[in-house]
């Protein structure tokens, strides 16, 4: 009888991660998740720096015990289709593509603060 009263009186458990909607972009940023969180830390993998932008669905992980401290470990890929082993970094009107054996540059290219056009002879603008 006592461990099924017990049962049924336990409290429901919080997911610990959750999608949500970006509302306010930037690091910290705001999220959606049923009500408004802000002030939500931007994690990404060593080396790489991203700032979510509003409207961008993201995964949230509850850190901390009690899941006190919400933060922003990444977004749902976009639609484009990628084969195994294929990379694409898209920022703004700019992107790098790796794959199928070779590098796409989309957007204007600069070497230490210099335009590519202008550092190669001939090159079209």
């Amino acid at each position: 009888m006592w461990t099924s009263e017990r049962s049924r009186n336990l409290p429901a458990k919080e997911a610990a991660a959750e999608l949500g909607a970006v509302t306010l972009g930037g690091d910290p940023a705001g999220v959606s998740l049923g009500g408004e969180r802000r002030w939500l830390t931007v994690y990404s993998p060593g080396g790489y720096s991203w700032r979510p932008t509003a409207g961008d669905r993201v995964l949230v992980l509850k850190a901390g015990a009690e899941g006190e401290s919400p933060c922003i470990l990444g977004t749902a890929q976009g639609e484009r289709t990628l084969g195994p082993g294929e990379v694409r970094i898209d920022g703004g009107s700019s992107s790098v593509y790796l794959g199928r054996g070779r590098l796409e540059l989309t957007g204007n290219v600069y070497i230490n603060g210099k335009n590519l056009a202008d550092l190669i002879p001939g090159l079209k603008k």
